[in-house]
């Protein structure tokens, strides 16, 4: 459970031991931004399982097997059974799903609503099926399930495809298609699930209806203002205040799409050489999954985009490249021949990698060998800058599996013949992915703070403070259950529900500091490379005892911990 984890893990912890299911909270701060479905699933696991990481991860592990399946039944349905079965082969197999969901967030439970109402939708009006109701509350259910996971964008997603594709179809004023939709019940299915909650957060934080569209430090307008005008509105303006996320550049949006269908995206060619026009069911369903994959490029390029918020589109692509690879014809044949070139340079790379750092060192942890720019650390892939030469010795066993991965993926790719050939490109991945496992295993002291939250519980009892923002050490509380004062803290997601009614006061100033560092009472503080200067320069180095470090973060007392 890393740093960025632990969050989500331990909001769902605190409604546990709050009851209070309304307003997450963090460290005793309302936590506003989010819907609140991901916290109560993981709030549920701990109720079964009791609270542990792992169990903080089953729902979104759960969903990604969902997910897989609900993309075979909808393949198998749109095409036939073989073409199912490879289009869930490549979401369970894509470098994508993979990495996005090693982190807490709720997409990948996006991801599943919006496949499921796409596919609900062209169940209810398809007029070959039966039971059209049945399939137009599915869909509204899953529209409602998705609003309570991401907000609005899960109902402009499925909106936004299925009003291109029914005004490329000619079937936007069809009376049929909305008789079939059920709209009036659905809109209520719809409301019952998305409505309560809204309404009740609403309620509980006051002022009520504020639509300003200004957004600044200091300012508070109540849960209405801030979930709906500064998450919805002016972040997609990129207005929103704080600004603590980035975004990526409009072109790599598009083309990183590349590396997240990794290696299935080598058949994209054959993909885009489909029929897609409307005339059967597997035609209507290319162009459905195309309209929308293109309506959420386009979308997102007029607003802040994060690599990861393009995986609602992960399913439709997977569909398009099942649908190719089941025709297995002369332009999958290339593909797999370019995935063999591309497996085997990357195969001779890592041998290059191992052979470079055949006789360095690898002293303590991987900290020691990394290069942080903290300035790309609110991208989801930020940290994959900090890597230099001398880290790959600390990666020694994941690149020698990685290597042997893509080196039989490059015999598999040139030496298997047919549709088998398939299954041994998601064996290729199946091991670069334990690869990648491995590898994360051995940055977990740079990306997480357990080794540090351990020495805290050894420790005597004292008041935590953490020198910086929350997220910095949230694995700590996570670990220690411990709450912390928030020296010069109150940035980024905890900002405007500090300025909330009731909320605890938790951050502290300088001056606050070191009145209490200097009380006589035990205390510890919690510093990174980032901030430790500034904590050096703030305290005589007399009362700062060390008592750990661990992935370039210190945990430090300002008594000894034998007194």
């Amino acid at each position: 459970m890393d740093d960025v984890d632990a969050v989500q893990a331990q909001i769902a912890r605190n409604m546990l031991d709050s009851g209070d299911w309304v307003i997450a909270q963090l460290d005793g701060v309302p936590y506003i931004e989010k819907s609140p479905v991901i916290y109560w699933l993981i709030a549920i696991s701990y109720r079964v399982f009791g609270v542990h990481d792992w169990a903080a991860r089953i729902p979104v592990a759960f969903a990604a097997l969902l997910l897989v399946w609900v993309a075979y039944r909808y393949g198998r349905w749109a095409f036939e059974e073989r073409a199912g079965y490879y289009a869930g082969m490549v979401l369970a197999t894509c470098v994508g799903l993979f990495l996005f969901t090693r982190i807490q967030i709720p997409d990948v439970m996006l991801t599943l609503t919006v496949c499921l109402a796409f596919w609900t939708f062209q169940r209810a009006t398809d007029p070959e099926e039966e039971g059209s109701r049945l399939w137009a509350a599915v869909l509204a259910a899953s529209l409602g399930v998705g609003v309570m996971l991401k907000g609005l964008i899960a109902l402009v997603i499925p909106g936004g495809g299925i009003f291109v594709y029914l005004v490329l179809t000619r079937q936007l004023f069809s009376r049929e298609v909305w008789k079939r939709l059920h709209v009036v019940s659905g809109a209520a299915i719809f409301l019952v699930v998305a409505a309560p909650w809204h309404i009740l957060a609403t309620l509980r934080m006051p002022p009520y209806l504020d639509f300003t569209m200004h957004s600044a430090p200091g300012e508070y307008h109540g849960f209405f203002w801030f979930y709906f005008m500064n998450e919805h509105v002016l972040r997609f303006l990129n207005l929103r205040y704080p600004r603590d996320y980035n975004t990526v550049p409009r072109l790599a949006f598009w083309g990183l799409h590349l590396v997240w269908l990794f290696p299935w995206s080598v058949y994209f060619p054959a993909a885009a050489r489909q029929n897609f026009k409307p005339s059967d069911r597997a035609g209507k369903t290319r162009l459905l999954a195309l309209c929308w994959t293109l309506f959420l490029l386009v979308f997102f390029t007029f607003s802040t985009t994060q690599e990861y918020y393009s995986m609602p589109i992960y399913s439709a692509l997977a569909l398009l490249l099942g649908s190719a690879m089941a025709r297995n014809d002369s332009w999958t044949l290339w593909g797999t021949r370019v995935l063999g070139v591309i497996s085997a340079v990357c195969a001779v790379c890592v041998a290059i990698l191992l052979y470079l750092v055949r006789g360095m060192a690898a002293p303590g942890d991987i900290s020691h060998a990394l290069e942080q720019h903290p300035e790309a650390y609110t991208l989801s892939m930020g940290h994959m800058g900090d890597l230099t030469l001398q880290s790959f010795a600390y990666l020694r066993l994941p690149l020698v599996l990685a290597g042997l991965a893509f080196l039989a993926g490059a015999v598999a790719c040139w030496t298997v013949r047919g549709t088998r050939v398939y299954l041994a490109i998601a064996l290729m991945m199946v091991l670069f992915i334990h690869a990648s496992r491995a590898a994360l295993v051995v940055f977990d002291p740079y990306l997480a703070s357990r080794p540090l939250a351990e020495a805290l519980v050894r420790a005597p009892k004292g008041q935590l403070i953490v020198n910086g923002p929350y997220y910095a050490f949230s694995s700590v509380l996570f670990y220690s259950g411990r709450k912390a004062l928030l020296w010069n803290g109150r940035m980024d997601n905890l900002e405007y529900g500090s300025y909330a009614p009731g909320s605890a006061p938790v951050f502290i100033d300088d001056r606050q500091f070191q009145s209490l560092w200097n009380s006589g009472e035990r205390h510890f503080v919690l510093s990174d490379g980032e901030h430790k200067s500034h904590l050096q320069q703030s305290m005589d180095s007399g009362r700062l005892f060390l008592v750990m470090e661990s992935g370039s973060k210190t945990l430090y007392s300002n008594l000894p911990l034998s007194q």
